[in-house]
């Protein structure tokens, strides 16, 4: 986290030239593909009407910050947090839950094409990932994960009003935070043997609004 800090104190400082900054809100959808955590629940605590499916939404928000260096060149620092959960009976009259919350910051370059009333940003970045995750059969048992990941970006933003626009964005996210644990113990695959990570491929959507400084 330290490594984010310093290039936002960086970017700051730079601030001082007259460049541009947006800062961005959003909300959105992720559709992902998680094999260890689909399988986790499929073989041990699933009902054949209730499976997880190959490709599961989970819902995400983010914040911004972009510095725009060049008319066609921005950095930008990003922090986003996936949540996701699945709740299926279990036992007598009782419940298995389990979720989990993501944060995602990343440092990422754009390339930008401006124009009159409108934006439009490609880019990518990388940064790391943090998962704590809670799972209740009976008695709830917090595990967590870290590790990093990479992010391939669209965005456009369109004029509202002076400084204020709508943004529509999409991401493609490889996230690789591992294998979970609380020190003492891991979440076991009981059909494989496997330990669980969230380790996951996700296409995402997201809508939001930016505000040009």
């Amino acid at each position: 986290m330290k490594w984010i800090l310093i290039l936002l104190f960086v970017l700051v400082s730079l601030s001082n030239i007259g460049a541009q900054w947006d800062l961005n809100f959003a909300m959105g959808l992720d559709f992902k593909s998680s094999p260890s955590f689909r399988d986790y629940i499929n073989s041990s605590y699933a009902s054949p009407g209730n499976q997880v499916t190959s490709f599961k939404s989970s819902v995400g928000f983010s914040t911004e910050a972009d510095y725009e260096i060049h008319d066609n060149f921005a950095l930008g620092i990003e922090y986003n947090l996936q949540i996701d959960s699945y709740t299926a009976p279990f036992g007598n009259g009782g419940a298995y839950e389990i979720s989990y919350n993501q944060h995602r910051p990343s440092v990422i370059a754009y390339y930008v094409i401006p124009g009159n009333g409108y934006q439009f940003k490609f880019g990518g970045g990388l940064g790391y990932r943090y998962v704590s995750l809670s799972e209740r059969v009976f008695t709830s048992t917090n595990y967590n994960a870290s590790g990093f990941g990479f992010l391939l970006r669209a965005v456009g933003n369109t004029l509202l009003s002076k400084n204020f626009y709508a943004l529509i964005g999409a991401d493609l996210r490889y996230d690789l935070p591992g294998e979970l644990s609380n020190g003492s113990k891991s979440l076991i695959n009981n059909a494989s043997g496997e330990k669980l990570n969230l380790n996951s491929i996700s296409i995402g959507i997201y809508l939001g609004i930016t505000l040009t400084l």
